[in-house]
């Protein structure tokens, strides 16, 4: 007896000294542990990751950037039965617990104890799954399943029930990249928490536990089965009744994706935005919610967008069929489900769907499969544009592609274009971004021709060589010769530049050889005034100097320019001479709708700066993107006071923008108005007539065409608007015989400007101060009192013109041909 005591006092005292191990242990792994929990009162505060968010001026959604979609919500936005349907599934009693649920701990380990199995269900509260969420990794540990119920305990003393629960429902995946449950029934369903139905609710609690593999659409079957538990589990915690849950339970699974719901289709300018945001902010800036405003018109994007496809088609179909994309192996017994995965990976472009040929017909009609494996025919007249059938063009296996007809269920042959194109519309007095296209398909090729893309401008870079001879005393009834000419290098090479389509017309005056678009008199011209002065002053539109060829090829529009740096120029002739900068975000919010950048542009301003009274103009500083080169010189005033006889045009008072901040001058503001003239009679009788058909008096500009066609332009403006369309090949390869900037370009920009300029008033052009009407007759003899062509010219210029017939004398030579290098 007294042994078995003995045993029974060393077993008690083991016993004890193993307690109190096992406590030390504990509670120096319960030290350790909670030294290492972070503070959870940050979840106060936390930022939930949130996508960012572009619309255009008008407040309509264009883009969604960002790898998750997040939209956190407050408890209260959350209906009642929808945090209820969580509760029932994940944690029944989350309103009565600490943080820990000891029932449900138990529960797990006595399932440990007596299965096979390392994980069982059960031992984790909502409020475990936050802390888990936000603070642990997704191991699984018993050290982190303590960390994971200390956290929890923190968490219950820091924050209330609802706070908890919010983070849960707003942190929680429910796979297709969608966080939180807003997120999840806009992307499942296309609607908002508060327009949930049961059934849709009960579904939207079942996903978290297997997300990716779990959820309505892609396991619709688990996803019901788990549903209808959730739905059981409601009414037996008396959240709804048995009669709600089964009609819940009688609906059918309809979870379908929900792209969020773009509105205005810009992609080219989406990315814009994209990457502006983050040269701005950083990484995060796809993260943080961002809220951007840009400039875009949502009526004149969509004008541009089918303007430029409808554009590429006509200029594509012209040039004829050039054969299918190409021939997909297929076996002769496949089925249209079979077919279709042969388009696997090739995009839809603009409105061409992809589709493969199934087979041909004898009334010259074929069948094709679409990507869903859906089987559409086409007609004998689908491929009327290329004079044959698609029986006569196809075979079983050719990927090609077609468009939806006019007709309900028509289907009709189409092309990828060749040639591509790019659009900008800028408002010409700000610089605002109205609307820009970078390429006919942004899913095809997002490299964006509208801002990357360095191409020739041909002609209609001239009005620039125009306006810096201007400058220096040249006029609209300024007579230059147009004649061969040659020039000579210190080498011996010589360039002789000739007229598109060979031919001389001799003396005339600039205004003619600009609606001509007569080369040799720019070229003239440019040497006239010296390539050295043209480069410096052209650089005052915009340019970078550097852009700008050394020699007088730059007079024929050889420099390497994007599109919307010749818009950009044009804008300075519609606005009156001043050079505004391209912007097109207007204002940045945060997620809570606080602004963060609100643009305040310059605006150009016709009056600012205007003539003196004594007919010189004020010095202006030139500056070119933020350099100033120093004062320019100040033109001459005239040798005497003009004749009464002269029509002088009135001063006018001053007009700053209401912000103050006034665009700086580029060129004098009557040089604007001359070239302004000029190019709205090119659309009036020139190279641009075609433009005629917007029957608008204020519409002008000017075609562009480069050697071998490669490239073709039109440049110009009309109410508050200057557009730049361009069309080409990325290949660099010819469009195309006699593909002209007047025949490419120009209709592309027509059916723009045709909705662009709808209900928009009429831009004036009126002489500002410090220019006298005069007339001149064909031969270039000048009168004050009528009997030629009314021209206004600067004051400055009268006397000269007194003199001279403004003409740059006889042809020289080849011997005395110069040095242009």
């Amino acid at each position: 007896m007294p042994r078995l005591r003995r045993l029974l006092r060393w077993a008690l005292i083991a016993s004890a000294g193993l307690a109190l191990l096992a406590a030390i242990g504990l509670g120096t792994l319960y030290v350790v542990l909670s030294s290492r929990l972070p503070e959870v009162e940050s979840l106060r505060e936390v930022e939930m990751q949130e996508p960012l968010y572009v619309y255009s001026a008008d407040g309509r959604l264009m883009a969604v950037f960002g790898e998750n979609r997040r939209y956190p919500v407050a408890i209260e936005q959350v209906p009642e039965r929808l945090r209820q349907a969580f509760i029932a599934i994940e944690d029944a009693r989350f309103y009565e617990h600490g943080g820990v649920d000891y029932k449900g701990v138990a529960r797990a380990v006595w399932l440990l104890a007596t299965t096979d199995g390392k994980r069982v269900p059960g031992g984790s509260t909502i409020t475990q799954q936050v802390a888990r969420q936000f603070f642990l990794s997704p191991e699984y540990s018993y050290q982190r399943k303590l960390a994971e119920m200390l956290l929890a305990r923190k968490m219950e003393r820091a924050l209330s029930k609802d706070e908890i629960l919010a983070l849960y429902l707003n942190k929680s995946f429910f796979g297709n990249r969608s966080y939180g449950v807003a997120a999840a029934a806009e992307y499942y369903y296309g609607k908002k928490l508060e327009d949930l139905s049961l059934d849709e609710m009960a579904s939207l609690a079942g996903i978290p536990k297997f997300p990716s593999s779990g959820n309505p659409i892609s396991n619709p079957e688990r996803a019901r089965i788990r549903r209808d538990y959730i739905l059981d589990r409601m009414a037996e915690l008396g959240f709804v009744s048995a009669a709600e849950a089964a009609a819940a339970k009688a609906v059918p699974m309809h979870a379908a994706p929900h792209e969020p719901p773009v509105q205005v289709s810009a992609p080219y300018v989406a990315e814009m935005v994209r990457q502006e945001m983050i040269a701005r902010y950083g990484p995060e800036a796809v993260t943080r919610g961002y809220q951007v405003t840009t400039t875009i018109l949502p009526d004149l994007q969509a004008a541009a967008d089918k303007a430029v496809r409808d554009g590429l088609h006509l200029y594509d179909h012209r040039h004829g069929w050039h054969g299918v994309e190409r021939q997909a192996e297929v076996a002769a017994d496949a089925d249209d489900a079979t077919l279709a995965k042969a388009l696997a990976g090739t995009p839809s472009q603009a409105e061409l769907l992809p589709a493969i040929v199934a087979g041909t017909a004898t009334d010259g009609s074929a069948r094709v499969v679409l990507a869903d494996a859906s089987s559409v025919t086409l007609p004998a007249s689908a491929a009327r544009w290329t004079g044959k059938n698609p029986a006569a063009l196809l075979k079983r296996g050719d990927v090609v592609r077609v468009r939806r007809g006019e007709k309900e269920g028509e289907f009709l042959l189409d092309q990828v274009p060749r040639g591509q194109s790019a659009l900008v519309s800028l408002d010409a007095n700000n610089g605002a971004l109205r609307a820009l296209v970078g390429g006919y398909s942004f899913a095809g090729n997002k490299f964006n021709r509208a801002t990357q893309a360095r191409r020739q401008p041909g002609s209609s870079f001239k009005p620039f060589v125009y306006s810096a001879a201007f400058e220096k005393g040249f006029n609209p009834a300024s007579i230059v010769l147009d004649a061969p000419v040659v020039f000579r290098d210190r080498r011996g090479n010589t360039w002789s530049p000739q007229n598109d389509g060979g031919g001389f017309k001799g003396p005339m005056r600039l205004r003619e050889a600009l609606v001509q678009s007569r080369n040799l008199v720019s070229v003239r011209l440019l040497d006239a005034i010296g390539v050295n002065f043209a480069r410096t002053y052209i650089a005052q539109f915009g340019f970078d100097e550097a852009e700008l060829p050394p020699n007088l090829s730059m007079s024929l529009g050889t420099a390497s320019l994007t599109p919307l740096s010749i818009a950009r120029g044009y804008a300075v002739f519609a606005n009156g001479g001043s050079r505004v900068t391209p912007w097109f975000i207007d204002e940045v919010r945060d997620r809570n709708g606080e602004l963060l950048f609100k643009e305040d542009p310059a605006v150009a301003c016709r009056s600012c700066g205007a003539i003196a009274a004594n007919g010189t103009a004020p010095s202006q500083p030139q500056v070119v993107d933020g350099f100033n080169f120093g004062a320019a010189a100040p033109a001459s005033p005239p040798a005497q006071t003009p004749s009464s006889e002269a029509v002088v045009a009135d001063a006018k008072p001053a007009a700053p923008p209401p912000s103050g901040k006034v665009a700086p001058r580029a060129i004098d503001e009557r040089s604007a108005y001359q070239l302004v003239s000029m190019m709205r009679d090119v659309v009036q009788r020139g190279t641009g007539t075609a433009a005629k058909v917007l029957e608008r008096e204020d519409v002008g500009g000017k075609t562009g065409s480069t050697n071998d066609h490669r490239d073709a332009w039109f440049s110009g403006f009309g109410g508050p608007l200057a557009t730049t369309v361009w069309v080409g090949r990325d290949d660099f390869q010819s469009l195309g015989y006699r593909e002209y900037g007047g025949k490419a370009a120009l209709p592309i920009w027509i059916d723009y400007m045709r909705v662009a300029l709808k209900d928009q008033p009429i831009a004036a052009n009126e002489p500002p101060a410090g220019m006298v009407r005069v007339y001149v007759d064909n031969a270039g003899h000048m009168s004050t009192e009528g009997g030629g062509l009314a021209e206004y010219v600067k004051v400055e210029d009268l006397e000269r013109m007194r003199n001279n017939l403004d003409f740059l004398g006889p042809e020289q030579s080849d011997e005395e041909a110069f040095d242009i290098f």
